[in-house]
């Protein structure tokens, strides 16, 4: 079998009287198919509000924004003048009505929160154009052909018409002019791309284009749409440089960072470039020698990215770190990171200063152990620990030291006060760093 036999077409194709009957009964916006598409935004509307992707391709699934824009195409490439105002102008009613209602949604919904789902539709790239026009000319030859399968709910959530309008909606809701732009673009690239893709894919199947008046007219046409095109695709490659462009940089400092800004005793905190060209990285831990730095600013020359760019390391204390992260011209949300990290910080001195009450007394009692069995014989074990003694009565409650002594047999008296004054005198010095027996709250106990 000859390998063009797997790509040919012409045995699955419909006929091509079928197949523009088929295309020109999409192109339609009344009745049933506009509330579909009310509906349908509503739904969308409430996938991008609460973050929901499932909710979002549900309804991109129900969505019968398709028909009209390859009805487009296939009056370009059929040069049929009557569908392409009749599609164009249900186009235009759908584009609409989807963002009144969205607008509509938006403005009545208590929850105003940008979610992921709605930036990720304002800005659009090549990327975009790229998925619009495969998915256009996977649309167009499922609709050529007799079994259609399952490729245009695929084609409707991959070229994702919904979301785009549904933004542009919650743009005009929340007086985000850059939000509406950024969506509406988008939902005009894949208009012109999908429509393009459909216009190629009519000529490659040789349709029966109809003939125009005379042949200027069908140039004009021709010109319009290719001017079209190309003044679509400019901001897209545009913004496509900018994301490409950005996302090298923050993979370069990313590196830097991890590989070159590494210390034993040392951590980075967090890291910032500034609109002077400056990198700021805070770093937390052993104080860095000027050599260090020094070396740390001349291994940015292996960084294309970083060129012309100053290091500047923000060393300190930990709380003293964490407040310069601060100044890092942080956003709202950075700070608010910043805040929560500094007090986890305290907290966790805090309960790292208390762990310490409770484990000294431990290990005193095993360095004392041994030396009180030399001065007091009958001793054979010490136990001590930090307890909080509470009152019955309004006494403030206080805090003391309790020594649990165990010894062979009982010890007189006097033994016991010496006992206690030496325990007193030791705690002292190695807790209290003096002799003094004033600042020691001790009860001894024996068994």
């Amino acid at each position: 079998m000859n390998i063009q036999d797997y790509f040919n077409l012409k045995d699955d194709l419909s006929s091509r009287e079928e197949t523009i009957e088929r295309i020109s009964g999409g192109a339609s916006f009344k009745g049933a198919s506009l509330w579909i598409l009310i509906c349908a935004i509503f739904i969308a509307s409430l996938g991008l509000n609460v973050n929901s992707t499932a909710v979002i391709i549900g309804a991109m699934l129900i969505s019968p924004l398709m028909g009209p824009i390859i009805a487009m195409g296939l009056a370009v490439g059929i040069r049929d003048l009557l569908l392409l105002r009749r599609a164009f102008k249900n186009y235009l009613v759908a584009t609409i009505i989807s963002i009144a209602t969205a607008t509509i949604f938006f403005m009545l919904s208590p929850y105003h929160e940008v979610q992921s789902e709605l930036l990720a539709r304002t800005s659009p790239t090549l990327y975009d154009v790229l998925i619009a026009f495969v998915g256009g000319v996977a649309g167009v030859i499922a609709l050529s052909i007799k079994d259609k399968g399952n490729v245009i709910p695929g084609v409707a959530i991959a070229t994702a018409l919904m979301p785009p309008l549904c933004t542009a909606g919650f743009g005009i809701a929340s007086g985000n002019l850059a939000y509406f732009a950024g969506a509406f673009f988008l939902y005009f690239i894949n208009t012109v791309f999908i429509a393009s893709a459909t216009w190629i894919g009519v000529r490659f199947m040789k349709f029966t284009p109809r003939t125009f008046d005379n042949d200027r007219r069908a140039t004009i046409v021709q010109r319009w749409i290719v001017g079209i095109i190309v003044v679509t695709m400019i901001p897209a490659a545009f913004m496509t440089w900018n994301i490409v462009r950005e996302s090298y940089f923050k993979t370069q400092v990313n590196s830097f960072v991890h590989d070159r800004l590494r210390w034993e005793g040392s951590q980075v905190v967090t890291s910032n470039v500034g609109a002077d060209s400056t990198l700021r990285v805070v770093v937390v831990g052993k104080t860095l020698s000027d050599s260090v730095i020094a070396l740390a600013k001349q291994s940015m020359i292996a960084y294309p990215a970083l060129t012309g760019y100053k290091l500047k390391l923000i060393q300190g204390s930990v709380s003293d770190s964490l407040r310069a992260v601060a100044g890092l011209q942080a956003t709202d949300t950075e700070s608010e990171k910043v805040q929560l990290l500094e007090k986890q910080t305290q907290e966790n001195e805090e309960l790292t200063g208390k762990l310490e009450q409770y484990t000294r007394y431990e290990r005193l009692s095993k360095q004392m152990c041994s030396e009180m069995h030399i001065l007091f014989p009958e001793v054979h074990s010490l136990s001590m620990s930090s307890s909080l003694e509470v009152s019955a009565d309004t006494i403030k409650p206080q805090r003391l030291i309790i020594a649990v002594v165990g010894t062979t047999k009982r010890m007189p008296d006097m033994s016991r006060e010496k006992l206690k004054t030496w325990i007193e005198n030791r705690i002292g010095k190695s807790v209290l760093g003096n002799q003094s027996t004033g600042g020691v709250n001790l009860k001894v106990l024996y068994e």
